[in-house]
C-alpha cells in the first residue's frame, strides 16, 4: 500500500469547490490557495460575501436587506484603513432562495469565484448551516447569525464536552435556554391548565429545540403534547389538531417555516383549536409584521421572540446609528414598520469589521479567523465577546417575548410590543401578555 503524501481529504474538498454537505459547483475552477495566503488578485480591495433568504419560505428574514446593506455600504465607501494600509471594500451579497442546496451553491461561487476574505450570514439553519460548512472546508472566515446556537453547532456536527471541529466559522444567536427563559416568565401572566401542544418539525431547528426545550418545560411543570415530528410542507395538520383538541391543550408552541404555519394555523382555526388556544407562541415566523399581517385577523395576539428592537440601547460603530435611529430610517423609507432582522444583520458587519482590523493583515484568512477567537466588539444587538462560551465559536444572545396587537392608531394594522424584558438588554416592559383567545 503506497502512501500519498501532500494534500489531505479536505484540501481535496476545497480544491473541487465542495462543501461539507458535498456540493460540487459546476464550471467553476477552484483556486490553489491556501488558508494564510492572498485570495483575490487586488491585494488592497477586501471583498465581503453576504448571504441571506430573499426568496422562499423564510424570504421575510430578507425584508431588511437592501437598507441595511446600504448603510454598510455608505459606511465602508472610503475603505479601511488597517495597518497603514487602505482597503477598498465590495459587498457581494446572495440570494440562497431559503434552500440549503442554493445556499451551499452561492457560497461556493462567493468563495472560489468572487473570492472573498470574509463571509457574512444569516437566518435560519437553511442558510446559515450549509453557508457555514462551505467556508469551514475552504478555509475562509465566517460570521453567522439567527439560528439557535445549539442548531448552528451541533446540527453541523459538533459534540457535546468535545472541542468545536470549527476554526474559521463563528456564531452569534440564542438558544434553547433563552426560549426557556423567555416562556417561563411569559407565559403565567396568562392562566392556563400548563398543557403544551408543541409543533416541531424533522428539521435543525426542531430537532434542537425538542432535545433541549421540551425537557427543560416538563421540568417546569408543563405537560409537553408532541404528536411528533413533521416534514417541512406538510400540507394536511389533521391528526395533529385531532391529538391537541383531545388533549385538551391551551398552550400551543411551534418552530416552522412561516408557510407551514400559516396552513397550520388556518385549518386548527377551521377545525375549532384555536378557540381552546390561551397561548400561541410562535417562533422562526411571526417575527415581521408582512407574516403576522397576511394571517387577517388570526394573526392578532400572536405571542413571539423579539432578537432585536430600537428600544434596546445599543449602537452599532461602524455606521454610528443608535437602534432607534435605525428602525426609524427604514420606516422613513420603506414606509414599513421597523423589522427586528435589521439589527442582527447590522451587527454582522460590526463584528466583521472588527474582526478584520483586529487581525492586523485582513487579506490572512487565518489571521482573520484567529482573532475571532477572543473577538469583542459592541452592536446592535449588545456587547458581543467570543471569549465566554456557553460553547467555542459562539456567543448566546437573549431574546425578550413579545406580542403582536392592534394598532391603536397610525398606519399599521399591527402593533409590536414587548411583554417582559431580559436583564441583559435592560429592555423597558411595555404590555403584559394577553390571552390569544381575548
Amino acid at each position: 500500500m503506497v502512501e500519498r503524501k501532500g494534500i489531505s481529504r479536505r484540501e481535496l474538498l476545497k480544491r473541487a469547490g465542495i462543501g461539507a454537505g458535498g456540493l460540487a459547483v459546476s464550471g467553476v475552477a477552484a483556486p490553489q490557495v491556501l488558508a494564510g495566503t492572498r485570495a483575490s488578485r487586488d491585494d488592497t480591495t477586501l471583498k465581503i460575501g453576504f448571504v441571506s433568504p430573499l426568496t422562499g419560505p423564510a424570504s421575510g428574514f430578507g425584508e431588511p436587506d437592501p437598507y441595511v446593506l446600504g448603510l454598510a455600504k455608505k459606511a465602508l465607501a472610503s475603505g479601511l484603513t488597517i495597518g497603514g494600509t487602505n482597503y477598498t471594500v465590495e459587498i457581494v451579497n446572495k440570494d440562497s432562495q431559503s434552500t440549503p442546496s442554493v445556499a451551499a451553491q452561492v457560497a461556493n461561487d462567493l468563495i472560489h469565484t468572487e473570492n472573498v476574505d470574509l463571509m457574512l450570514t444569516t437566518s435560519t439553519p437553511e442558510t446559515v448551516n450549509p453557508v457555514s460548512d462551505a467556508c469551514e472546508a475552504a478555509t475562509v472566515p465566517c460570521i453567522s447569525t439567527v439560528v439557535p446556537w445549539e442548531a448552528w453547532y451541533f446540527g453541523r456536527g459538533a459534540k457535546p464536552g468535545k472541542p468545536s471541529p470549527f476554526r474559521f466559522t463563528y456564531h452569534f444567536c440564542f438558544g434553547g435556554q433563552n426560549f426557556f427563559d423567555t416562556y417561563t416568565h411569559l407565559w403565567p401572566q396568562v392562566k392556563t391548565n400548563k398543557v403544551v401542544g408543541v409543533m416541531w418539525p424533522n428539521d435543525a431547528d426542531g430537532n434542537a429545540i425538542r432535545a433541549t426545550l421540551g425537557p427543560a418545560l416538563e421540568k417546569a411543570g408543563y405537560k409537553i403534547v408532541d404528536p411528533g415530528a413533521y416534514q417541512d410542507g406538510t400540507n394536511d395538520y389533521t391528526a395533529q389538531i385531532t391529538k391537541f383538541k383531545q388533549a385538551g391543550i391551551q398552550i400551543f408552541n411551534t418552530f416552522p417555516i412561516p408557510p407551514d404555519f400559516a396552513t397550520f394555523w388556518r385549518q386548527a382555526a377551521q377545525q375549532g383549536l384555536t378557540k381552546q388556544i390561551r397561548i400561541a407562541q410562535i417562533a422562526k415566523t411571526g417575527l415581521f409584521a408582512s407574516q403576522v399581517d397576511a394571517l387577517g385577523s388570526l394573526g392578532v395576539n400572536l405571542a413571539s421572540g423579539a432578537y432585536w428592537g430600537p428600544t434596546w440601547p445599543y449602537h452599532s460603530p461602524l455606521t454610528a446609528i443608535t437602534n432607534k435611529q435605525l428602525a426609524a430610517g427604514y420606516t422613513a423609507q420603506t414606509k414599513k414598520q421597523w423589522n427586528q432582522q435589521m439589527g442582527p444583520s447590522l451587527a454582522l458587519f460590526d463584528v466583521g469589521v472588527a474582526a478584520l482590523k483586529a487581525a492586523g493583515n485582513p487579506k490572512d484568512k487565518s489571521l482573520v479567523a484567529n482573532a475571532m477567537k477572543t473577538m469583542s466588539v459592541m452592536t446592535p444587538v449588545g456587547h458581543l465577546d467570543w471569549t465566554k462560551g456557553p460553547v467555542p465559536n459562539v456567543v448566546q444572545t437573549p431574546i425578550p417575548g413579545g406580542q403582536w396587537i392592534k394598532a391603536p392608531a397610525g398606519p399599521f394594522r399591527l402593533q409590536w410590543v414587548f411583554c417582559e424584558h431580559s436583564d441583559d438588554h435592560n429592555v423597558p416592559i411595555q404590555a403584559k401578555l394577553k390571552p390569544y383567545n381575548s
